[in-house]
């Protein structure tokens, strides 16, 4: 784990205990600080039980301490730990935080922050395995479920690779990144913010942190990316400002299997120019990028059985999330979408998938957005209200002939059926896994 004496003798209150609030308790404690620390749920509370002051941060006399490290699922618009935090005087910080005051104390390297509405998981993942098949030190961390805290500092000459979600850049108050990253800005967890300038305003912050001599990448897809990247040209040093679309590696981007379909190309055009940034050679990361393998969950292949690819997209938690999924199969007799669809929606529409409507084949809704989501797909598609996972792939593979794609991209968060989005994916792989093994013996697929 990262242990850093800028800690020792201070004293920190850890409000929730999942990996990174964890992660930062224990960091604390090896860095020799007192720690308060809370978790709604007794588990994880016990495993602290006499390293730790067991006390709720929302409600406990918080003077005289350096932090309240708080989750990043924690509401901060409406939680009253916020409000106990500002009465003493004491900052609301996140485990992000804690790894940028440590940094001072680490051996040499560097810090990529990347951040985005959606593709920032594929892009850290993409970064990560470019520096790593370059032979760099690297470590990944951050929102893409790895806490950066418990990972082994790097030698020097590292670089920490950090997906960033606005929730944490909101923990977040000094992190200066050699290269940081936006890729897109679209409407998401608006309940936490003033309205969708809040949560653009909660991202441009980000770039706010950085020195102006550091580099900065942008997308070009969205007009709110644009001006935040208009805004940091002109404060940062001439030439450490990009924006890029992905247009001269679009030859090169039929030889990645794993970074199919106009969003990829997107991903992979801030992840070179995040590499090139680092000081990566062309040949390094072109011979690097064939090889990628993508995350699971997002637009995983699970399976392919009787010429029928299966993909698991289970990380597309909302519209504009799955909408690239179906725009990466453009429309062709003989590759049809066979789209599973629903869950807990964010939202009262499909509209940013519109436009790739035409790609599918059928769709088979599921879900509590079932119902609705049957009604707006009704008049641009054949439609099945299988209610359930199972049912949806089971109707789903009826349909398909050799050539097409079964795809989970639910546009909808898990939390009606599932845990997470993990949690439905693992379920996706392992239902399609079931069937397609009892279609063949039964003569069907395959």
């Amino acid at each position: 784990m990262i242990v850093s004496d800028v800690f020792a003798g201070k004293r920190y209150a850890v409000l929730g205990l999942a990996r990174s609030g964890q992660a930062a308790v224990e960091t604390l404690l090896a860095s020799g600080a007192k720690v308060m620390a809370w978790d709604s749920r007794e588990e994880p509370r016990q495993v602290l039980e006499g390293r730790a002051e067991l006390a709720d941060p929302a409600v406990a006399d918080l003077a005289g301490y350096d932090g309240v490290v708080v989750s990043p699922g924690v509401p901060l618009n409406r939680h009253p730990v916020a409000e106990n935090a500002a009465r003493a005087g004491v900052p609301v910080i996140g485990d992000i935080e804690l790894f940028s005051l440590a940094r001072a104390t680490l051996p040499a390297h560097r810090v990529v922050g990347i951040t985005g509405t959606n593709g920032k998981s594929t892009t850290t993942s993409l970064v990560h395995h470019l520096l790593k098949s370059a032979a760099i030190p690297v470590r990944m961390g951050g929102n893409i479920g790895i806490p950066i805290l418990s990972q082994d500092p790097l030698p020097a000459g590292g670089v920490y690779v950090l997906e960033l979600s606005s929730y944490q850049i909101d923990l977040t108050r000094t992190l200066d990144c050699d290269v940081a990253a936006l890729l897109n800005i679209t409407p998401d967890h608006l309940d936490r913010y003033d309205g969708f300038d809040g949560y653009v305003a909660s991202k441009a912050r980000l770039f706010a942190m950085q020195g102006t001599a550091h580099h900065a990448v942008f997308g070009v897809c969205d007009a709110e990316t644009v001006a935040i990247a208009a805004e940091q040209e002109a404060r940062h040093v001439a030439g450490t400002v990009r924006r890029v679309d992905g247009a001269d590696l679009r030859e090169m981007q039929r030889d990645w299997p794993s970074l199919q379909g106009p969003h990829n190309l997107q991903n992979a055009a801030v992840a070179v120019a995040i590499a090139d940034a680092l000081g990566l050679k062309p040949q390094q990361w072109q011979a690097a990028l064939p090889r990628f393998r993508g995350l699971p969950h997002r637009m995983e292949r699970v399976a392919e059985a009787g010429g029928v690819l299966f993909i698991n997209d289970s990380k597309a938690t909302n519209p504009a999330s799955a909408a690239p999924a179906l725009a990466a199969f453009p429309p062709d007799p003989d590759r049809r979408i066979h789209w599973i669809v629903g869950g807990l929606p964010k939202g009262d529409d499909l509209d940013e998938c519109a436009p790739y409507f035409g790609n599918v084949a059928a769709a088979y809704t599921i879900g509590d957005a079932g119902p609705q989501f049957a009604e707006l797909l009704a008049p641009f598609m054949p439609v099945r209200r299988s209610e359930m996972m199972a049912e949806a792939i089971r109707q789903a593979i009826s349909g398909a002939r050799p050539g097409d794609i079964v795809m989970l991209s639910p546009a909808c968060a898990s939390f009606d059926q599932f845990r997470d989005y993990e949690a439905r994916g693992d379920a996706f792989r392992q239902i399609v896994e079931a069937l397609v093994t009892s279609e063949q013996a039964a003569g069907g697929v395959g």
